[in-house]
């Protein structure tokens, strides 16, 4: 392994401390995507932790439960204070590890601190303690909701910071421990958020941190001591995962997962803006967001002019290192090479469906990198069984399909097995509302694209793409359960007992 290193991995968190790592199964050297002579750090795995990780969560999980709403949340609000002092530094680390440009990576770093306001504000209210008064003659009722226990937070590559503080701030509002398991491609972006949280004063075992692939989050999901898991990443795994927990029905198992996602232009659209948002949403992040839009539907009335200004546009995109700034690159490079070489081999199975407005093209930029172009394919035919319907690429690709009447473009957008986000374009409110009560997704847009969700909503899909556990505002009510309670403060007249003989 190299020892010239930008970053350094501090290992593994649990009872209050870092513990390196010097010894493991498996070793990793992470190499930045927009720069292949830069190593950004190496590490090893090692299982052996899984055991003590799992022990002090337990013990965090039985101190942080008795902690008062009040006492939680100042240590939540000093989080965000730190948090906030760290923006530029996570921004750089976010940028380096996935690829993504140094702008869009300071939007992720920004969000980490009003993440905090938005759950304490917005989703804590769901699960505050309520009253019902005679809910039975001359007796009330109390629902109360207690934390789970010790919660996995597997987080994914492409938001490493966003998409797991959201799921850990709920977690540890409503007194749960958490064991953060970063995606093994942006550990360090990871860890310096999770420094944060260590800053602000939590009781040791209630914040653990461990780092590992496969082996290890099979070991963190299959364990007892595990009562809650938020997985973010492909259906693939997530099936893998929710297997390994089948029968387990002390686990709560929330699954946020990929997307094959439709977006329709129907007639009376304004071209020009509804192409300036799909730009956007197919290729941003360079198509690495479970919500990216993979086909936009047009209506034969449009399709001519769209496809035309849309295809110029795509064309003109900058792609660049993530530091680049003159001129500021659109996108940068994919993950890594495995996620380069997925890119190619499908965009090669579209030659057998359609054919190819923009071919798929490896970059060759000042430095070595995962840089590929975007592509854009049309498809003749609209089909369940290929993959341009089906498969979520997670690269910077699109198909483009037309249809005659609405109901023909409903039908297209729930052939995918996917059900996450959609969208539609038009002026008339309700053939928006048509599409919506008809598509499939647990998200759909009027007059935006597929990408940009609001944390004061749900997020999450069915299908292939969720378990009925959306994250955003409602990701708090998968870290509690209910309990229901009787009351009365009358102990007056005859009890049951009384009444048949029995006293």
């Amino acid at each position: 392994m190299s020892n010239k290193s930008t970053y350094t991995l501090k290992g593994n968190y649990y009872l209050g401390q870092w513990e390196p790592i010097t010894s493991g199964e498996n070793q990793l050297e992470k190499v930045c995507p927009g720069d292949h002579d830069q190593v950004l750090w190496s590490t090893q795995f090692s299982s052996s932790k899984v055991e003590p990780v799992m022990e002090s969560a337990e013990k965090g999980f039985q101190l942080w439960r008795q902690t008062s709403i009040e006492d939680r949340v100042k240590v939540l609000e000093r989080y965000r204070e730190i948090v906030t002092t760290k923006q530029e530094q996570i921004a750089l680390a976010i940028a380096l590890e996935t690829g993504k440009p140094l702008w869009e990576a300071r939007t992720e770093a920004l969000a980490l601190p009003s993440k905090v306001t938005i759950t304490i504000a917005e989703s804590y209210p769901r699960v505050q303690e309520k009253k019902l008064v005679d809910v039975l003659p001359g007796v009330d009722g109390r629902i109360i909701y207690k934390p789970i226990g010790p919660s996995l937070i597997i987080g994914p590559f492409n938001f490493p910071c966003h998409l797991a503080n959201g799921q850990i701030l709920s977690a540890l509002l409503t007194g749960n421990s958490i064991i953060f398991k970063p995606s093994e491609k942006t550990i360090y972006s990871s860890q310096l958020m999770f420094d944060c949280l260590v800053e602000a004063g939590f009781p040791h075992g209630v914040l653990n941190f461990i780092q590992g692939e496969g082996k290890i989050s099979s070991m963190l999901t299959s364990h007892e001591k595990t009562k809650a898991i938020f997985f973010t990443g492909s259906y693939g795994v997530g099936k893998i995962i929710a297997k390994s927990v089948a029968g387990d029905f002390s686990k709560m198992l929330a699954l946020e997962l990929g997307g094959k996602n439709t977006t329709i232009v129907h007639s009376d659209a304004a071209v020009d803006f509804s192409m300036g948002e799909l730009v956007k949403a197919c290729f941003l992040t360079s198509g690495q967001r479970c919500t990216s839009t993979s086909t936009i539907l047009l209506h034969q009335n449009i399709a001519d002019e769209f496809i035309g200004k849309f295809k110029s546009t795509v064309e003109k995109i900058i792609v660049g290192h993530p530091e680049q700034d003159n001129p500021q690159p659109f996108m940068g490079p994919l993950i890594d090479e495995a996620a380069e070489k997925g890119y190619f081999e499908f965009c090669r199975l579209g030659l057998k469906n359609g054919e190819e407005l923009i071919p798929a093209k490896k970059l060759e930029l000042e430095k070595k990198g995962n840089y590929v172009s975007p592509s854009v394919h049309f498809l003749n035919k609209f089909e369940a069984n290929d993959p341009f319907t089906q498969t979520e690429i997670f690269g910077p690709n699109c198909s483009i399909a037309i249809y005659n009447e609405l109901e023909q473009a409903i039908e297209m957008a729930n052939v995918s097995s996917y059900g996450l986000s959609a969208s539609i374009f038009t002026n008339d409110y309700n053939t928006y509302e048509k599409a919506l009560l008809n598509i499939d997704s647990g998200i759909f847009n009027h007059n935006r694209s597929t990408v940009g969700a609001s944390s004061k909503l749900p997020f999450g899909g069915v299908k292939n793409s969720g378990n009925y556990r959306p994250a955003g505002v409602s990701m708090i009510d998968a870290t509690v359960y209910s309990v229901a309670s009787l009351t009365t403060s009358s102990t007056e007249g005859d009890s049951l007992a009384n009444i048949i003989g029995l006293q």
